[in-house]
């Protein structure tokens, strides 16, 4: 499978579909997201000067989304990764975590955070094995206990 990606807003097609589908598969994970989401983050967040939002493509198929959020101090965050399933088991996940990365690297920023929750399993493993170090927590997101940052000169 060989994935491009292209720049897009998570609140315009295809990305919000993407990002619909992401949006209930959390809930699906975790019941009561509902009424108290974890982390919200806005579709301006992720553009461009500060941030970025990238739609995988398989041929003309979206596949994958994520962004990136400006945290400060030369710091981003990658939010809303989302790989569909037909496409997961074929490195789309890895290949649009380095996309986001080296999106970072572009944008100026040293070093790059996420968080994920106890049904992320796989996104946690695939972060272990890409360099990504646990910290402390450093949000208020209640649905997240995993917390890891990576510097962006290391590839």
């Amino acid at each position: 499978m060989t994935i491009q990606f292209r720049a897009g807003r998570s609140d315009e097609p295809p990305g919000r579909e993407l990002m619909a589908a992401l949006e209930a598969l959390l809930d699906e994970q975790y019941p009561g997201r509902v009424v108290r989401p974890g982390s919200v983050t806005t579709p301006d967040e992720m553009v461009p000067p500060t941030g970025t939002f990238l739609v995988g493509y398989d041929g003309e198929r979206a596949v994958a989304i994520g962004g990136l959020r400006d945290l400060g101090e030369g710091i981003c965050e990658i939010k809303r990764m989302y790989v569909v399933p037909e496409a997961r088991s074929h490195g789309v996940g890895r290949a649009l975590l380095a996309a986001l990365e080296q999106a970072g690297r572009d944008l100026g920023y040293e070093r790059v955070r996420l968080d994920a929750g106890s049904e992320q399993k796989h996104s946690r493993v695939l972060f272990g094995k890409t360099g990504y170090v646990e910290i402390e927590k450093y949000n208020h997101n209640h649905i997240a206990d995993y917390f890891a940052e990576k510097r962006l000169d290391d590839r």
